[in-house]
């Protein structure tokens, strides 16, 4: 497309959005009042420039989702719905996400989610609202993850909303009054509630700031939540023992730490009530970032916008954290950062490759099932992944080593990278249940449909940490918190490769055995956005070293240590950079007190 044609495309997209006739209404699934058995979806608001609605009931279809809206005059509409076969990048039929919609109880002659190739607005026809107060019913028909973004109603004949993420966005703003409202100034902002976010907004409370925690899911927890379901590994207490004083509360108990556990395991509840009893801490939850102001290389105020009711918050502040593992502050502030493997001969480590790669370690969706008195059911999928005798994955453990999406962007690419786990998932249940009698009384009871992210962006600060500085135990001044764990990195199964190449959902990995290491507190911050910490598995080292420190324990051990330097940052007027050129012995005494708890 030529310069000229994108501008033409771009106006024309805007005068759309500026030309919103009166009886045009838009109705965000997500905002449902009664959402029934489906569930938010924000994973990929970046990407789609919104949240929607799914159908998650592993082949069971789950219950109506309904909402009551005042429609601005009655009559008779053209009805859109924004909605997609997801099962499309791999198989050409019909999509398995299937559902309808029922207008006052009255069902749609249309099956939506059955079509396309992208996220479009599909056409339900006419529609007659009679009651200005009317009822708007979504009817899952499978359990397969049917998925509904927006229903768009409007007078006007052949007038499908736009559906370029830009414009749409616009019209959104405009149809839904939306506004930004002032949430308030703070010392301290932390953008991400994993146990990295989590850590570093308890402790910098707790040591004195006005911070604020901002969460895009309602649970806290991140890959350590009951969403996710991943163990907590990587704690250490060497150089200074109280550094983790915060992870002891959070983390789970050591005799039960595994993968895909019960919900109850994962203690949502005992990390609320910790940020909920730490006084000057504010928790917002359901709220995702999408905007970063700027002045020069200071960021001043970040913009979110809630998850169900599109509502727009600003929070101001003099320091920030991005705990949010994809580094979404930092890229929107314009970090310096990096995503793949270094070339071996960057940093001369003999774990990297010889040839810079874009490859990463993969995304895992944890699964869990039961066995049951009797035999259950489980359909035959022409849609999922189809799996025989020899490419089928014979394991009692659904553990981490179900992990896709090496070969693909983590970000763009990260819806594709979950449904793809989704359809080796059923399609190798599909064909155990229905093979093998071992399984026969065996049922999926719970299936994660957010995705435990291993590694995307990596920030970079004053030092990138790599592999010789481990092995050979440099010893940093600004030694701070301690990684403890193996130098872990996953590759693709060879034998899943052969049968899925560059689709792969099976890996391994090779482990490296490391001392307990210390890393330098010049890890922690951004080299180019001056008032910029990070925390979690986005911090400064390569591709090799993250392999060490993306743990949970590790990384809320990290939390602290950012918290701790924050404070002294809010009570001096200090940089981060500045704490380790003029602050770093108060910072010392800091990790060597530990948080204090009570």
């Amino acid at each position: 497309m030529t310069r000229f044609n994108r501008f033409l495309l771009f106006v024309i997209g805007v005068l759309y959005a500026q030309t919103v006739f009166s009886a045009d209404m838009l109705v965000e699934a997500e905002s449902f009042t009664d959402k029934g058995g489906w569930v938010v979806d924000q994973q990929f608001m970046d990407q789609m420039g919104s949240p929607y609605l799914m159908a998650h009931g592993i082949g069971k279809p789950v219950a109506d989702a309904s909402t009551t809206v005042e429609f601005p005059e009655t009559g008779t509409y053209y009805l859109y719905i924004r909605t997609f076969n997801w099962t499309s990048p791999w198989y050409k039929g019909e999509g398995p996400g299937r559902f309808q919609i029922a207008i006052d109880g009255k069902a749609l002659p249309v099956t939506f989610g059955i079509e396309g190739e992208q996220w479009l607005w599909q056409s339900a026809g006419k529609v007659k609202i009679k009651n200005p107060k009317t009822t708007i019913t979504l009817h899952d028909l499978t359990g397969f993850n049917g998925r509904c973004d927006a229903l768009f109603f409007t007078k006007e004949a052949n007038s499908p909303p736009p559906n370029d993420v830009a414009t749409l966005g616009e019209l959104r703003r405009k149809l839904l009054n939306v506004s930004v409202q002032e949430a308030g100034g703070f010392d301290f902002i932390v953008c991400g509630a994993g146990l990295a976010g989590i850590s570093a907004a308890v402790a910098a409370a707790r040591l004195g700031l006005k911070v604020a925690l901002i969460s895009d899911r309602p649970v806290v927890g991140g890959n350590s939540s009951s969403e996710i379901r991943v163990s907590t590994g990587g704690d250490g207490k060497y150089l200074y023992p109280n550094i983790g004083n915060i992870v002891k509360i959070t983390r789970i108990p050591r005799e039960l730490n595994k993968n895909a556990g019960p919900a109850e395991l994962y203690g949502d509840e005992k990390k609320l009530n910790l940020i909920k009893n730490t006084p000057n801490l504010t928790l917002f939850t359901n709220l995702h970032v999408f905007n970063v102001e700027m002045d020069g290389d200071i960021i001043k105020a970040v913009t979110a916008r809630h998850i169900e009711t599109s509502e727009e918050f600003r929070f101001e502040a003099k320091l920030f954290a991005d705990c949010t593992g994809d580094a979404n502050i930092g890229f929107l502030a314009g970090a310096d950062f990096r995503m793949g493997s270094e070339s071996r001969y960057e940093a001369f480590e003999s774990l990297a490759p010889i040839k810079a790669q874009k490859n990463v370690l993969g995304s895992s969706n944890l699964w869990a099932f039961e066995t049951l008195s009797e035999p259950s059911s489980f359909p035959v999928l022409d849609w999922a992944c189809q799996i025989n005798e020899e490419s089928a994955i014979v394991e009692d453990k659904p553990d981490w080593r179900w992990e896709g999406g090496f070969a693909k962007d983590p970000i763009a690419d990260a819806e594709n990278i979950r449904d793809q786990n989704l359809r080796a998932i059923f399609g190798n249940w599909s064909y155990l249940k229905n093979n093998n009698a071992k399984y026969s009384n065996r049922k999926i009871t719970w299936l994660a449909f957010l995705s435990g992210k291993r590694e995307s962006r990596r920030l970079l600060g004053d030092i990138v940490l790599n592999q010789n500085d481990i092995q050979n135990q440099v010893r940093y001044e600004d030694a701070s918190f301690t990684t403890t764990w193996s130098i872990d990195l996953h590759y693709p199964d060879p034998r899943n490769s052969r049968f899925f190449p560059g689709e792969e959902f099976f890996s391994y990995c090779v482990q490296t055995e490391i001392f307990p290491y210390h890393v330098p507190y010049r890890c922690l911050y951004s080299r180019n956005i001056s008032n910029l910490f990070m925390a979690g598995r986005n911090i400064s080292v390569t591709h090799v070293v993250h392999g060490s420190i993306r743990v949970q324990l590790t990384t809320g051990m990290m939390g602290e240590v950012v918290g701790m330097a924050a404070s002294i940052c809010g009570k001096n007027n200090l940089l981060p950079r500045q704490v380790y050129t003029e602050k770093l012995d108060a910072l010392k005494i800091l990790m060597q007190k530990g948080v204090p708890l009570e």
